[in-house]
């Protein structure tokens, strides 16, 4: 799952020339979400956007207050071209949850979220629609997140192979997945560093 937080004046959702939704000061959210997207990945994801701290504090110290803190509004647009890989120049969504199966993900995202904060002060787009999302980016400050976090493993360890520990790793550089292979040898108690990296389709 990625997001992209932008500390906002003001922002706004238009869909056929209605505004449908709009915040004064906080935060908007482009959220993408993948293939491999749990329930663990949103929950992480949700903490992770309420606690950033992009705000100052009462003394003007930068970086001190998140959006929960200041009990600033939150403006949410669904974006799956956040999931691109390009292969050569054209933009390839393959990595994106499919819109049926992301469609309720993205809704018990914003349950989550309301859940968490204040539900009145969580807006939203429209999934699937073709928008223009208006935002007064305030800095400009705009952070990239990312569940996992790049290059980390998305799961435990699941099975082993003879020798080997294999787990499935998002290698976020690469814009691939990989099966991450790992030796497991053992030399005076300490396990040997060595990784494989193996093209894998994602699952």
């Amino acid at each position: 799952m990625k997001a992209v937080v932008q500390r906002v004046t003001r922002a706004s959702v238009t869909v056929g020339g209605e505004q449908i939704s709009a915040i004064g000061r906080g935060i908007c959210v482009l959220l993408g979400i993948s293939l491999e997207d749990t329930q663990k990945e949103l929950e992480h994801m949700v903490r992770k956007i309420l606690n950033l701290r992009v705000f100052e504090d009462e003394s003007g110290k930068h970086w001190s207050k998140s959006v929960m803190d200041k009990q600033y509004e939150i403006l949410c647009v669904s974006q799956f071209t956040l999931q691109c890989v390009l292969k050569g120049n054209k933009p390839d969504f393959h990595l994106a949850m499919p819109t049926e199966q992301a469609e309720g993900f993205y809704n018990s995202f914003l349950e989550q979220l309301r859940k968490t904060y204040r539900p009145e002060l969580i807006k939203d787009g429209k999934f699937g629609a073709y928008m223009q999302v208006h935002i007064q980016n305030d800095g400009p400050v705009t952070i990239e997140l990312e569940s996992p976090a790049p290059g980390t493993a998305t799961s435990d360890p699941k099975q082993f192979l003879g020798g080997w520990l294999v787990t499935r790793r998002s290698t976020w550089m690469l814009g691939e997945h990989y099966v991450c292979l790992t030796p497991l040898v053992v030399r005076e108690g300490a396990v040997v560093d060595l990784t494989a990296l193996v093209p894998a389709s994602p699952t």
